[in-house]
């Protein structure tokens, strides 16, 4: 494990005091395996008191005083330093109501989620491994440190975690683990929403996702209950070989797993399905207006979980457009002025993962969708018009011809709506020849 040089200098610095000091968690856990890894925390058996000593050249934040952490800048850089601690009871199943310093590292480590974040490491590459963390990293499981019912009452949030590290690192849930997981979900109730928020947004991109979904969908059922009428219901449907459920978390898999954005658009892209669900006289299913009853839905949701309004809007654009048809360089143009440029492109890239997840002879139709792309990066190249903004007209000419208030942007509107179609040509002289006709009649 390589040791960044700012990480260094903390280390070293409590170590010429004659302190102890480890990097702990998941920058140990990163570092073992190879993985990047972003935040270094470190834990010593100095007090915070004497942390503040130590580093009194540096800048010195008493971020948890209380519980024994100080924040020190370095170099730019941010390190939580906590003092060795043992952790009372969890009555809020969040925090610890008090808790205790100890001079042992071993017990600091039995306090902490599983056993891959309960390994130490010091600056000269030691490591403190009580609990079998990298056995079980080279294994690749998730264990809970000790007891997994008491570690998921003292922090429910570990119960979401769990599945997300699995998700994330390809892992298994140990058997003892994984039943604590299902048999406890429901107390993912009392957790904040952005807490639940962020995990999913983990979750969701890791390299274990479609898995993880699969398996633990009752999981994501407990903090997302909207989901549970897609659980293996069935498509009846030709262009499908996959209930409602296992094609969304399928077709999630077929994105990138670093394009956030559009995961979670394709989490959410089929769950208006249940409720549009109709059986013709042969017993086909037909999911009309799911799109639109599917980006309401995902709204509403979103909005639970806090999440900002730009992404709920550009999430939702996404679901509300994926199963429109477009058929040529007309239907482009009119998408890319609805949604925006960057949106259509995201939305035929959702458009594939789709169709990923279905039939295979559909999937003849990503190759048109493919063309369709060309099209659009050929309009935006070309900087053809398919916004007001880009008409050869503006409103002040349009006020010149009579028209007032709303009647300006109706007529701007018409006028773009002839120009995308080709019926008009974007010059200046064209446009206010047909506004002025427009404008007689």
């Amino acid at each position: 494990m390589t040791i960044g040089a700012n990480t260094d200098k903390i280390l070293t610095e409590l170590e010429n005091n004659g302190f102890e000091a480890y990097m702990v968690g998941g920058c140990v856990r990163d570092g073992i395996m190879g993985r990047k890894c972003n935040d270094i925390d470190v834990t010593t058996n100095a007090l915070p008191e004497q942390m503040i000593e130590v580093f009194k050249g540096y800048k010195v934040i008493p971020t948890g005083i209380k519980h024994g952490t100080v924040t020190v800048l370095c170099g730019g850089e941010a390190f939580e330093i906590t003092t060795y601690r043992i952790d009372g009871e969890y009555s809020d199943h969040r925090r610890p109501d008090e808790v205790r310093f100890t001079s042992d590292i071993a017990d600091d480590l039995s306090r902490r989620d599983f056993t891959v974040n309960a390994v130490a490491m010091d600056r000269h590459g030691n490591m403190v491994d009580p609990f079998g963390g990298k056995a079980d990293m080279e294994a690749g499981i998730i264990r809970c440190v000790g007891d997994p019912q008491k570690r998921f009452n003292e922090d429910a949030l570990r119960i979401l975690r769990a599945v997300r590290f699995s998700s994330q690192l390809g892992f298994e849930i140990d058997s003892a683990t994984a039943e604590a997981v299902h048999s406890m979900k429901g107390q993912l109730d009392g957790i904040s929403r952005e807490r639940v928020r962020d995990e999913l947004d983990k979750l969701i991109c890791g390299q274990n996702a479609v898995e993880v979904l699969l398996d633990y969908s009752d999981v994501i059922t407990a903090v997302i209950p909207e989901f549970e009428p897609s659980i293996g219901l069935d498509q009846r449907s030709p262009y499908h070989r996959y209930n409602v459920w296992e094609h969304t978390v399928r077709a999630l898999g077929a994105a990138p797993s670093a394009d956030l954005g559009l995961r979670r658009a394709l989490l959410y892209h089929d769950i208006g399905k249940p409720a549009c669900m109709k059986l013709d006289e042969t017993g086909r299913g037909h999911f009309k207006q799911h799109d639109r009853v599917g980006a309401e839905m995902a709204e509403n949701i979103m909005r639970r979980l806090h999440y900002d309004n730009r992404t709920i809007a550009v999430t939702t654009a996404l679901i509300a457009n994926h199963s429109k048809k477009l058929h040529n360089k007309t239907d482009v143009r009119k998408m890319m002025c609805k949604i925006g440029d960057e949106l259509f492109f995201e939305l035929m890239e959702m458009k594939k993962c789709d169709n990923s997840a279905k039939n295979e002879f559909v999937l003849e139709e990503n190759v048109f969708f493919d063309q369709l792309i060309g099209i659009g990066k050929d309009i935006a190249a070309n900087n053809e018009c398919r916004s007001v903004s880009g008409l050869a007209v503006n409103g002040s000419e349009l006020v010149q011809l009579g028209l007032k208030g709303a009647e300006i942007g109706d007529m701007q509107h018409e006028l773009l709506e002839l120009v995308m179609e080709e019926k008009l040509g974007n010059q200046r002289d064209e446009l206010l020849k047909y506004a002025e006709q427009r404008c007689i009649k």
